[in-house]
């Protein structure tokens, strides 16, 4: 708990490529410390500036021939506006069985849960049976720039012999009744698309007929990707989930019920419906500097998310949406993915929760965003979402990812703790 709170303490917020991006450094060198205690000698390296720093350890294995596991983390979070939270967001206050504070789950929680695990192995002299490489990174809620996707470029010998990674976001459970809890286990991600639309035209005054406006042609085609929709897609891991939700909840998702859906699921249900297709939402518009006066371009953000395996299908349909007339920039492009479900590592996850938990049932999902595996992945490493987490029945999880009050239960914590650990010295 208290490692915990130290790191929610020191305020680490992401403001992309800004002067206000400066506490990963701190929480580098604290998480450093910590395992430093337990006698590891960590590395605390940096990447692009002084102010972006990672830890980096690798713990050896008794079974040279086995591959290396890849725990990772990310220790920047989202800014905080204080006066929206009924608590201090940087605080860590301990009250009604909760740690409060951002990043408190997403994702301090699972670096406190790794140093609490790697604390007691250091004490104890335990060692696993295969090398464990462990990763607190900064800039993953920027897109991994300064942090997953540099090291990957730039350290690869850290890599070396690493055949699986285990990062966010999956582990927490889901209560469907007193003695069964469903624990989604990530294994795909959708792609990341992140577009900038321009529309160029003639400028004018605002007073005069003008039929060459670059905000209307750009607003047209905005509406156009706004309002398109998108064919469904299923892989083979939303296929597996959904039957797997359909047994537990009794609810035929072939009737494509959202609402029923996010009745029982909560903001889950709505995450079901973004990896069935893919998307693209407008997001942000820019033009213009005077009310009287038409500009001559005009610009619009697109978050698109591909579903593994129909990129070329999304790209085709942006071009053919916006029309001839207007520019397309790729602002981030990443990938897609998808891991199996049916592996050893996997068992290993959901038997360490089984003992933990008898009501558990590990199950594979696909989340609509992105995390830093998509770094990985690059190297041909099959990566996993497993922070686990009890949560209480009437907590909407997905509501507290970037959201006020941001905050994580004691008991699912030391619950966490214990299940990393069982999965780690098994693994």
């Amino acid at each position: 708990m208290e490692i915990c709170r130290g790191l929610i303490r020191l305020d680490s917020s992401n403001f992309g490529d800004s002067p206000l991006t400066v506490g990963e450094a701190d929480v580098a060198e604290y998480a450093a410390q910590v395992l430093r205690e337990a006698g590891w000698q960590p590395e605390v390296f940096t990447t692009t500036d002084s102010s972006r720093r990672g830890v980096y350890l690798r713990v050896p294995g008794t079974d040279p021939g086995a591959g290396a596991l890849l725990l990772h983390g990310h220790l920047d979070v989202v800014p905080a506006i204080a006066s929206d939270w009924t608590r201090p967001p940087f605080a860590a206050e301990v009250e009604d069985g909760f740690i409060w504070g951002r990043g408190a789950v997403d994702m301090k929680d699972m670096d406190a849960m790794i140093l609490a695990v790697l604390r007691g192995w250091g004490r104890e002299g335990i060692r696993p049976r295969r090398d464990i490489v462990i990763l607190l990174l900064p800039d993953e809620e920027a897109g991994g720039r300064h942090g997953a996707h540099w090291l990957t470029a730039h350290r690869p010998e850290i890599f070396t012999g690493i055949t699986e990674a285990v990062g966010e976001v999956g582990g927490f459970s889901i209560t469907v009744r007193d003695d069964l809890r469903l624990y989604p286990i990530q294994t795909a991600e959708k792609g990341m698309r992140w577009l900038r639309l321009h529309a160029a035209g003639r400028a004018g005054h605002g007073s005069m007929i003008h039929d060459d406006n670059a905000i209307t042609r750009l607003c047209e085609a905005v509406i156009r990707v706004g309002n398109h929709e998108w064919p469904e897609r299923r892989t083979a891991t939303v296929d597996r989930f959904l039957g797997e939700l359909s047994d537990a909840f009794g609810v035929d998702l072939a009737v494509h019920d959202n609402e029923e859906l996010v009745r029982k699921l909560g903001t889950l249900g709505l995450l079901v419906g973004a990896t069935l297709r893919n998307t693209a939402n407008p997001t942000m518009l820019e033009a213009g500097y005077k009310h009287n006066v038409i500009p001559g371009e005009a610009y619009a953000a697109i978050d698109g998310r591909t579903i593994p395996g129909f990129e070329e299908e999304f790209e085709h349909t942006i071009r053919a949406l916006v029309g001839p007339d207007i520019t397309i920039e790729h602002v981030v492009d990443d990938i897609a993915l998808e891991a199996p479900f049916d592996t050893l590592s996997v068992d290993l996850m959901a038997s360490a929760l089984r003992a933990e938990d008898p009501g558990a049932r590990a199950i594979p999902y696909m989340i609509s965003g992105g995390t830093d595996a998509k770094a990985f992945h690059r190297l041909g490493i099959s990566c996993y979402g497993f922070s686990p987490l009890q949560m209480p029945a009437d907590l909407d999880y997905w509501r507290l990812f970037h959201g006020v009050d941001e905050r994580v239960p004691l008991d699912g914590l030391t619950f966490g703790v214990r299940v990393l650990d069982r999965f780690l010295r098994a693994a």
